[in-house]
């Protein structure tokens, strides 16, 4: 059996009874960085090999962790933080595992756009996820695609590039179109920035742009 195991986006709290009770019973554990995993898994008494699965080695890794299920393990990938494969590793994984005739599955959990999209006070009966956008090329291609787009559109993005996407968004969707940016979402400082596009764009060009953010734009009209 292949988990895919959510783990919390920043309060311990948000980890479920299920979710220590497999990584518990798991004969290893899958993690995106070892070093960040590690604290979450002490605090919760999970004592168990741990072995790195990240962008970079996953490609490499499928096929001895098929091998590994195939042989009856359970294992068991968390990410960082929050739903596996959500803007993470795990989907080449799941996809082999399912090609393979194995058992997959995800359990419900953690993951930071659905909070974000709730709260942002957007229409949320339908919606796109776009996760990051491309940092170079088929960034302004994925752009140009969204602009007719109806539903809210829902991004990751990192603190380093939040003003720039910001000035794009204003580019091809227009300075009065409705967004919500939060960030540190279930964390002590948690913030939700509603209001127009260059609303967004004033207040975080006169505050502090720390963390990981999430950005939900208003779909066309």
């Amino acid at each position: 059996m292949l988990y895919l195991v959510p783990t919390p986006i920043g309060n311990l709290e948000d980890m479920t009874f299920r979710a220590i009770r497999i990584l518990k019973e798991s004969d290893l554990i899958l993690a995106e960085d070892t070093r960040t995993s590690a604290p979450l898994l002490k605090h919760f008494g999970i004592e168990k090999k741990v072995f790195a699965h990240h962008q970079h080695n996953e490609h490499k890794a499928v096929s001895e962790i098929i091998k590994f299920l195939k042989e009856g393990q359970t294992i068991s990938l968390i990410s960082d933080a929050g739903t596996p494969a959500i803007s993470d590793p795990g989907f080449l994984l799941v996809r082999e595992a399912i090609k393979e005739g194995l058992e997959v599955q995800c359990l419900p959990g953690a993951t930071a756009f659905v909070p974000a999209l709730v709260n942002s006070g957007l229409p949320n009966d339908r919606f796109c996820f776009e996760g990051f956008l491309p940092v170079k090329k088929g960034r302004q291609t994925r752009m140009k695609q969204l602009v007719e787009e109806k539903r809210t559109m829902i991004f990751y993005e990192s603190p380093h590039r939040l003003l720039k996407t910001i000035e794009e968004f204003i580019q091809y969707f227009g300075e009065e179109r409705q967004a919500s940016i939060s960030r540190e979402l279930s964390k002590l400082y948690e913030e939700n920035v509603r209001g127009t596009l260059s609303e967004l764009k004033l207040h975080f060009e006169n505050n502090p742009i720390k963390g990981e953010f999430v950005f939900c734009v208003a779909g066309a009209e």
